[in-house]
């Protein structure tokens, strides 16, 4: 992936927004076309410390017959997006950009014995009904009898060894104070939510370039005369 100097972000800041995440397109190449899929993963590590995707496919899918080789697999993990226009800038002369956060993980892939996907299985549902506390959890305990094992025949599960991390997180870092906040600014009070948590991230990753902002609301609450 190629990314700027200001953008790049190091391999822990990676590891941790894709492993948040849990959801990205992995694509392989099968010699003559790139095969993609879209899919929900969770990250787990080998005994030496090696990050690992985990994730499964539907036993009918193409990627499948690629899996088990030597070849690198990718795995693009996409958070938000913004359009930035020119016209939202402090200074003048400016273009249109686009603001997102991407990292991709790529390395080999093996298949799973039948015994690892059921415990991937649960690992991964895990992991998204931890998201929707204080429900209680499902679990494939809470199905009939027989029906998750022959569910579970319709897929295959795979786990990649994560060999290359590369980070990407474009928040207009190159810009000077003025133009960062005011296109944060702008972005914040537009009506999509990508737009708005972009602005938050970008609120968080540089809170000084608001502090004339900060400024102007103090004096604008204290009393004419005040102290």
């Amino acid at each position: 992936m190629y990314t700027p100097p200001f953008f790049k972000q190091d391999r822990a800041a990676s590891l941790k927004f894709a492993d948040e995440r849990g959801f990205g397109t992995v694509c392989a190449f099968d010699g003559k076309r790139p095969i993609a899929s879209p899919l929900p993963f969770y990250l787990t590590y080998a005994a030496d410390g090696t990050p690992q995707t985990a994730f499964h496919l539907a036993r009918h899918n193409p990627l499948l017959k690629l899996a088990g080789g030597g070849a690198s697999w990718l795995l693009a993990v996409n958070g938000p997006d913004a359009y930035v226009s020119p016209d939202w800038y402090v200074s003048p002369d400016q273009v249109p950009t686009w603001l997102y956060q991407s990292v991709h993980l790529s390395g080999p892939v093996r298949l799973l014995s039948d015994d690892e996907l059921a415990v991937q299985l649960d690992r991964l549902s895990a992991k998204f009904e931890s998201w929707l506390l204080p429900k209680l959890p499902w679990t494939s305990g809470k199905m009939t009898a027989g029906r998750f094992e022959a569910m579970k025949k319709a897929i295959v599960g795979l786990v990649m060894t994560v060999e290359e991390v590369e980070g990407s997180f474009k928040l207009n870092q190159h810009k000077s104070d003025a133009d960062y906040a005011a296109i944060a600014n702008t972005l914040g009070a537009q009506t999509d939510p990508d737009s708005r948590t972009i602005a938050g991230l970008m609120r968080e990753a540089r809170p000084l370039a608001f502090a004339t902002d900060t400024v102007q609301a103090q004096q604008a609450m204290t009393p004419e005369g005040g102290v």
